[in-house]
C-alpha cells in the first residue's frame, strides 16, 4: 500500500482511480463495507483503490480554531494506516492535510482539483453522510451531477439495530464497553507507539511497564485493562493503564503504561501495537503511592486469570 502526505506529494493516476473520501477513524465494520465494495468495483475497471483521509480530521481543526475542547479520536494516523492496510482492499492512501486553506475550498474546487485534475477519478464511492468543500456546501447530488465519473454511495451498516459509525465506537469505548466496540469495529480496539522512559514506578514492584508514546489527541478510553501487545517480542497477554495517573501526576496529557507478562527485555525505542481486550476497572487517584502499588498488583492478578 503506497502512501502520500499532504497536498505537495500529489499521486497520480494517469489510468484513473477508484476513490473513497473521509476520516476512517477507526477503520470500522461501515468502513469495511465501503472499501471491500470499492475494490470489486475497482477491480472490475481496473483500476487502483485510493483512499483519500484528513489530517488533522476537520472536527479537530474547526475545535482548536475555536478554542475548544478537541473531539475524541478512535485511531492515531499510524494506526489508521496499518488497519486500512490489514483491510486488504487498499492500494494507495493519499493523506490531505486539513488547514484553513482547505477549508476554505469550495465543493467544486475540490472535484475539479483533487478528484479530477490529480486523482482522475473515474470511480467514486462515498458513505451516506459525506460533505466536503466549505462550508460543507458539497453533497452526493453534486457529484452525481460530474459527466466523467461514476458517484455511489453506501447504506449504513447496522450492528445490534445501531448505525455502525465513529460516533457509536467512540460512545462504546467512552463507555468501556470494549467487547461492543470490538463488534461495531469488526477487530480488537488497537493503538500503537514508540516505547519511551517513563517515571519507572512499576520497577520498585518487579511490574516494569512499557510507557507507550502517542500522539497528542484526546481518546475515548480510560481506565486498567487486559491487553495484548504485538512488537519484536511476538504477542503477549498484559495489563495496561490508560488515562491521567492523577496519583503521581498532575500532566493532563493521556498515558498508556503496558506491563507485558513474563517479559524481561528492553524494549526502549521499539514501537508496540496494543489490542484492548476487556476493562477491569476505572482509573481512580490513592490516597498514597503504597496503596497504588497494591492496586497495580491486584490489577495484574484480575488480568492474568481474565479469560474472554
Amino acid at each position: 500500500m503506497n502512501i502520500w502526505l499532504g497536498q505537495r506529494h500529489a499521486p497520480k493516476f494517469p489510468q484513473g482511480a477508484a476513490v473513497t473520501i473521509g476520516n476512517f477513524d477507526g477503520v470500522h465494520l461501515g468502513h469495511k463495507h465501503i472499501l471491500q465494495k470499492l475494490k470489486r468495483e475497482a477491480d472490475q475497471r481496473g483500476l487502483p483503490v485510493v483512499v483519500v483521509v484528513f489530517e488533522p480530521q476537520p472536527k479537530e481543526f474547526f475545535a482548536r480554531k475555536a478554542g475548544k475542547k478537541l473531539p475524541y479520536r478512535i485511531s492515531p494516523l499510524r494506526t489508521k494506516l496499518r488497519l486500512l492496510r490489514e483491510t486488504g482492499c487498499v492500494d494507495a492512501v493519499w493523506v490531505l492535510c486539513f488547514n484553513q486553506a482547505f477549508s476554505d475550498m469550495s465543493a467544486q474546487a475540490f472535484i475539479d482539483q483533487l478528484l479530477r485534475q490529480t486523482l482522475n477519478t473515474r470511480y467514486l464511492l462515498i458513505g451516506d453522510d459525506f460533505r466536503f468543500g466549505a462550508g460543507r456546501e458539497g453533497c452526493f447530488e453534486l457529484l452525481a451531477q460530474q459527466p466523467d465519473m461514476q458517484t455511489e454511495r453506501t447504506p449504513s451498516v447496522i450492528v445490534e439495530d445501531i448505525r455502525t459509525s465513529s460516533t457509536a465506537v467512540r460512545q462504546a469505548l467512552s463507555d468501556g464497553k470494549l467487547e461492543y466496540a470490538k463488534r461495531l469495529l469488526g477487530h480488537d480496539y488497537v493503538l500503537s507507539g514508540k516505547v519511551k522512559h517513563g517515571q519507572k514506578l512499576g520497577r520498585t514492584i518487579n511490574a516494569p511497564t512499557a510507557n507507550v508514546q502517542l500522539p497528542p489527541y484526546h481518546y475515548a478510553l480510560s481506565g486498567v485493562f487486559v491487553v495484548e501487545a504485538d512488537g519484536t517480542f511476538g504477542t503477549r497477554r498484559g495489563v495496561a493503564s490508560f488515562g491521567f495517573n492523577p496519583t503521581v501526576s498532575n500532566n493532563r496529557s493521556q498515558k498508556l503504561e503496558v506491563h507485558l507478562f513474563d517479559f524481561n527485555g528492553d524494549l526502549y525505542g521499539q514501537r508496540i501495537f496494543v489490542r484492548f481486550l476487556h476493562k477491569l476497572r476505572d482509573e481512580k487517584k490513592f490516597e498514597s503511592i503504597e496503596a497504588l502499588k497494591t492496586q497495580i498488583l491486584q490489577d495484574m492478578e484480575d488480568a492474568k486469570v481474565w479469560e474472554a
